[in-house]
């Protein structure tokens, strides 16, 4: 069934272009802050123009292969986080919804995990990001199945909550049985979140699989807005209420999955960044996709950059210092929400 695009999601209002135009500003100016920021001082400019004359100098060298990668994971991480918070918030009406809430990312974060306690970590540079990708791609095949049989909302809800209590504990039976300790240790750091020591072949693995993603999570703006009226009320505009919950599931799987794959776990982006952002764009949830994908980017790499400026050697998990930012915000959502329901 063809889905129309009602006129007022058709119409992006002025504020939402100016929204989205300040951000990728923002944007722009971190990508090019994180490649100038590191431990040692580097020309950049010369460094740039020795990669495009084809110089291979150890400051091109450094520009190419740590700094680059570094900031467009950033960038490619946190965008898939905060536009799969949005897209999800919107679909369950919930506003504390993550993208954790469907078990994508710890069922990702196992397949890592699989990875390394096989010991394929060691013979191939790409198993552990191809581990992650798998664990995201079995989940994602499991919650189609089960709504492919009818599961509504609360039954999605409930397998994800399902999903990501048997990946953590197949995680931490993992940990628990691991021979080697500093094999388990270095799944610890993993897990905490890191863009450090990545390298292009990270960037190029994940930024198809997100793409992908992104635009199937972009393609349910419309149905989004219309669920703010009810499910009946979307499926009388002509809304496929199967095909919408399919896209999103698979969208988040491939973005969410991918981006921990390649980075680790990092909490509460998703959560944070749509409540950020829906007060600039009139409470909309399909309004708020692409602005909360454009913050959530703002907000990793500002992280990112952050760490990297901190005294700390060795430098905090950027998973780590997502938490700290978070967790705060959580509480302060919980006690607002209480004061308002009385």
């Amino acid at each position: 069934m063809t889905e129309p695009a009602p006129e007022a999601a058709a119409k992006r209002p002025a504020g939402g272009r100016w929204l989205i135009a300040g951000l990728a500003v923002a944007l722009l100016g971190l990508l090019a802050a994180s490649v100038a920021t590191g431990y040692a001082a580097i020309d950049v400019s010369g460094a740039a123009r020795d990669l495009i004359a084809g110089r291979t100098t150890l400051p091109a060298l450094v520009l190419w292969e740590l700094r680059v990668p570094r900031a467009l994971l950033g960038a490619l991480v946190g965008f898939s986080l905060g536009l799969s918070g949005a897209v999800l918030q919107g679909y369950l009406r919930n506003p504390l919804a993550d993208p954790g809430v469907l078990g994508i990312s710890s069922a990702a974060a196992l397949g890592a995990v699989v990875v390394f306690y096989g010991g394929l970590a060691g013979t191939l540079g790409l198993a552990l990001p191809l581990g992650g990708i798998a664990g995201a791609a079995l989940a994602a095949l499991a919650l189609n199945l089960l709504a492919a049989r009818g599961a509504g909302t609360l039954g999605l809800i409930l397998a994800g909550v399902g999903l990501a209590s048997l990946s953590g504990a197949l995680t931490a039976l993992a940990l628990n049985l691991s021979p080697n300790p500093y094999a388990a240790l270095e799944i610890v750091f993993w897990l905490m979140g890191s863009l450090a020591d990545r390298g292009m072949d990270h960037v190029w693995l994940c930024l198809p699989l997100m793409a992908l993603g992104w635009a199937l999570m972009l393609s349910t703006a419309g149905a989004l807005d219309a669920l703010t009226l009810g499910e009946d009320t979307a499926a009388s505009l002509g809304y496929g209420l199967a095909s919408v919950r399919a896209r999103i599931v698979t969208g988040a799987a491939l973005a969410v999955g991918s981006g921990v794959a390649v980075s680790g776990a990092m909490g509460f982006v998703g959560l944070v960044v749509p409540h950020l952002v829906r007060p600039l764009v009139g409470q909309r949830p399909g309004a708020s996709l692409l602005p909360s994908g454009l913050t959530g980017a703002v907000l990793v790499l500002a992280a990112d950059i952050a760490i990297r400026l901190l005294p700390t050697r060795p430098e905090l998990k950027l998973g780590v210092v997502t938490a700290l930012i978070g967790a705060p915000f959580l509480i302060l959502l919980l006690l607002r929400r209480g004061r308002m329901a009385r």
